[in-house]
């Protein structure tokens, strides 16, 4: 059975995904488009985007750089 924390977390991770893909597509942006601005490979942005992968400091800045908001607009509706 999972903690409490790993639920959590797990929470966080989907809400995070699910509010960079809705930004992602207020920019009217292909998946695959923006994983290749960002530099990012396509099926790693897939997963990004479905909260599957734990993201690094460096790859939220990159993505909140190429979607020109700030992290904590990445958080904003995540409670």
């Amino acid at each position: 059975m999972d903690s409490p924390e790993i639920v959590a977390m797990d929470r966080i991770q989907r809400a995070l995904g699910h509010r960079i893909r809705e930004l992602r597509k207020a920019k009217g942006w292909a998946q695959e488009t923006f994983a290749d601005h960002c530099g990012m490979h396509r099926g790693h942005m897939g997963q990004v985007e479905r909260g599957e992968s734990n993201l690094t400091l460096s790859t939220l800045l990159i993505i909140t750089e190429k979607l020109g908001v700030a992290v904590s607009d990445l958080f904003e509706e995540i409670a």
